[in-house]
């Protein structure tokens, strides 16, 4: 066991990480399995690469999201106000249990199931005003508006309340360092459109999940307003901004790689296994939330102190050749299970049943409808958003060059 007492090594300059993380946190990987380096806050923290101790690490009960456990003086994160900030990703049981038993049940295979149909029926409307275009940007005009629409369904949020949320959500999870005021603002409108929001499903209940979990609260009394609020929270932001890239991020893979559509087109069987290659090769989430120890913890042989911020680079597990042979390339042939884009352990993604299920429809949709996309851009050139939380594309301009049609495809997800 080791326990390294120099100070920590430079933050990897932002832009390295922004264009080419599998290169950056692969190099780490390399070096060793555990890194104690300078996060972009300016506070210390260990990077975990390697994935048996990554995976390992997501299931330590002594690896908290309380930030309650971290060290004084250390991990300053996000400023969100008690009321969105109650929420799973900064619990650990029992809380923790008690919260997401509540809300799992808007997620079991039944009910996702029984949102195929209207999902589908979303995705061919978003892509009906396509037809005809030359070039369009496929993440304005389908990836991001189709889980906008499906998790705003599903809590009931009305239609006229949609139309700041993403700009919301992206000034949160991707802020901009020279406009610093604008998260700021973000976290004021999404406080002021929650407040709004619950208050008027208590006055009219609805048949919707948020509606379901004010009568707990209200009738129940197993949720503080705070923990109502900040899961309400979490459901749409998760149920948004992770299924966004995850489609975008499918959708610019696949067109990178002629040769795996074509399979994928060619055997509609391939459609689930590509679903789990595409989330390990170029997943939403580089980065899982942070945790602290609550003891001294060793991990990959080293001595991590309690209460330090504890990075697990997902990024860096999904390219790891102890786990995945030949990890640079996408396969979608490949079984790429065991993949932690969405988790494991308690905090495994309660919302994975529904963002696997429209990945699935939306390239299903997609292809079906386009038989010729292609990217208008070389895959290079695609811009990525600045954010070491998330891995998402800022555009994804495309040339539908196809003619309605349906593929093989269509049988597997239609």
């Amino acid at each position: 066991m080791s326990n390294p007492t120099s100070p920590p090594k430079p933050a990897v300059a932002p832009g390295e990480l922004f264009e080419d993380p599998y290169g950056v946190y692969g190099r780490l990987r390399e070096e060793g399995p555990v890194h104690r380096i300078t996060g972009t806050d300016g506070l210390p923290a260990w990077l975990v690469t390697r994935y048996d101790d990554v995976r390992q690490a997501l299931a330590d009960p002594r690896l908290s999201l309380d930030k309650r456990n971290a060290t004084q003086g250390g991990y300053r994160g996000m400023s969100l106000p008690p009321a969105l900030d109650a929420n799973l990703l900064n619990m650990d049981p029992p809380d923790h249990t008690r919260i997401r038993r509540m809300v799992s049940k808007a997620f079991t295979p039944r009910r996702v199931e029984a949102l195929r149909v209207p999902v589908r029926r979303t995705a061919d409307r978003l892509l009906d005003s396509l037809s005809g275009q030359d070039e369009v940007d496929l993440i304005a005009f389908y990836a991001a508006p189709l889980p906008i629409i499906v998790i705003c369904d599903l809590l009931g949020v009305p239609q006229t309340r949609r139309a700041d949320f993403r700009a919301w959500t992206d000034a949160l999870v991707a802020p901009d360092p020279t406009r610093p005021e604008r998260a700021r603002e973000a976290v004021g409108g999404l406080l002021s459109f929650f407040t709004r929001l619950i208050a008027d499903k208590r006055a009219r209940p609805a048949d919707d999940l948020l509606s379901a979990l004010i009568a707990v609260r209200d009738q129940e009394d197993r949720l503080s307003e705070d923990e109502l609020m900040s899961l309400a929270f979490l459901v749409l932001v998760a149920g948004y901004e992770n299924t966004v890239h995850l489609i975008g991020n499918a959708v610019a893979a696949l067109l990178a790689h002629p040769e795996q559509l074509a399979a994928l087109r060619a055997d509609a069987a391939l459609l689930d296994r590509a679903i789990e290659e595409l989330a390990r090769y170029d997943g939403p989430v580089p980065l899982a939330i942070r945790r602290f120890p609550t003891e001294d913890i060793v991990i990959g042989g080293v001595t991590v102190p309690a209460g330090e911020t504890v990075l697990l680079s997902l990024a860096a597990a999904h390219r790891d050749p102890r786990r995945f042979p030949d990890p640079d390339r996408l396969d979608i042939g490949r079984d790429a299970g065991g993949h932690l884009a969405l988790g494991h352990g308690i905090h495994y993604c309660l919302g994975a049943p529904l963002a696997r299920m429209e990945t699935g429809i939306a390239l299903t949709a997609l292809f079906d409808r386009f038989p010729g996309l292609s990217l208008a851009v070389p895959p290079h050139d695609l811009r990525r958003r600045p954010s070491m939380r998330s891995r998402g594309l800022l555009a994804l301009p495309v040339r539908p060059a196809g003619r309605p049609g349906r593929s093989d495809l269509h049988a597997s997800a239609g």
